[in-house]
């Protein structure tokens, strides 16, 4: 596991910071310790990989959300910026627009963009 999280981390450095410059607190690795203490205590258990498989891989699914709770929890701290209060997580999608979203339909809408709108879009 220990090696699957460091592969993790130097795939999302390089291929996301290092050829887009994404900012990478967006993308950071899911927790797979829980899942994988879950299925280790499962397979001493049982001694079988049937059950391991099953009852193992049906807790690693339930385990695998509430066990990034930790990792998100920080991103929930209110700041102030601007005069508003706001979360970490909120600031984050404020300096990074993602596309598709309507502030980002917005922020083309605006620009020079929307001149070539009606000969690049049905």
């Amino acid at each position: 596991v220990l090696g699957l999280l460091l592969g993790e981390w130097v795939n999302r450095y390089l291929n996301f910071w290092g050829w887009t410059y994404f900012p990478v607190n967006f993308c950071f690795p899911s927790n797979l310790m829980p899942g994988a203490i879950v299925l280790d205590v499962v397979l001493m258990l049982t001694n079988s990989m049937t059950v391991t498989a099953v009852l193992g891989g049906m807790a690693w699914g339930l385990l695998f959300y509430p066990g990034n709770w930790p990792v998100i929890a920080p991103l929930h701290v209110p700041v102030e910026y601007n005069g508003m209060m706001m979360t970490l997580a909120d600031l984050q999608g404020y300096h990074y627009v993602r596309t598709g979203t309507p502030e980002y339909i917005r922020m083309v809408e605006k620009g020079t963009l929307r001149t070539f709108g009606k000969d690049v879009a049905p």
